[in-house]
């Protein structure tokens, strides 16, 4: 069954699925010499597929995991020069990362040219699971984790159950598990500021079935091709792609 044009645009490297749908909502893409229509099948092997006339190139899918550092934004570019996620991994292809870190949080983050995967993985709809471990000021008793896992009102909205492990406290800082299955900016972080015990260190151990094991902060490897299939299942999605993907997972030096 052939792809979804969006989807072929998003394998491109032309952006999310929602900004490709835009493009051809736009009228800016053509197949064949005609103007596309959202939601058609193409076959990019046999069609010609433009973009305000210049041709698409689609790209080997990658699939990166970065133990996130800190002082590194989450974008591909940054307009004021800093480091971004994307400089931290040893790829030439336009990959971009599945969501956002704060900059001064550290741990697992997904980079990839996977726009349709990428898509669902932070779509609510689908509730993808976050780990977090967050050292915060005070002594946070169980009364306030109970009340944290209810859910917290914050400026944007109720957030949704958490499950939420008191590690240890003591007077002066407490250590916590928190898993979360929302996205809203810096949720974590709000949270735990509303209660009363602003964060002081905070690092995500766990984005649905990736881990940090064995990478130390700042280190970013390709993810195995096991490793992508378990992400596509959280999704649900076809293992066909549109890109071709390196054989064995990726086979990049590191």
């Amino acid at each position: 069954m052939s792809p979804r044009l969006q989807r072929v645009l998003a394998s491109a490297g032309l952006g999310s699925r929602r900004s490709c749908e835009n493009l051809i909502r736009e009228g800016r893409v053509t197949v064949d010499g005609r103007v596309a229509e959202l939601g058609s099948s193409v076959d990019p092997a046999r069609e010609t597929i433009l973009v305000d006339g210049v041709p698409i190139q689609l790209e080997a899918l990658e699939y990166w995991v970065l133990n996130k550092p800190k002082g590194v934004v989450s974008t591909a570019k940054d307009p004021q020069g800093r480091r971004t996620v994307v400089d931290c991994v040893p790829t030439a292809a336009r990959i971009f990362p599945v969501g956002r870190l704060d900059v001064d949080t550290t741990g697992v983050l997904l980079l990839t040219n996977d726009g349709e995967l990428a898509y669902r993985l932070l779509h609510p709809s689908f509730g993808v699971e976050k780990e977090y471990e967050a050292v915060v000021v005070g002594r946070l008793t169980e009364a306030t984790a109970a009340h944290l896992a209810q859910g917290i009102e914050l400026e944007d909205g109720v957030t949704a159950p958490a499950l939420v492990e008191v590690k240890s406290a003591n007077s002066g800082r407490s250590e916590l598990r928190l898993r979360i299955h929302e996205g809203k900016n810096r949720q974590v972080r709000r949270m735990l500021e509303t209660v009363g015990h602003p964060v002081v260190q905070l690092h995500r151990a766990r984005f649905g079935s990736l881990l940090d094991d064995g990478l130390t902060v700042g280190e970013a490897r390709p993810l195995s091709a096991e490793e992508v299939e378990r992400l596509r299942g959280l999704v649900h999605v076809s293992s066909e792609s549109v890109g071709s993907s390196h054989e064995n997972g990726m086979n990049h030096e590191t």
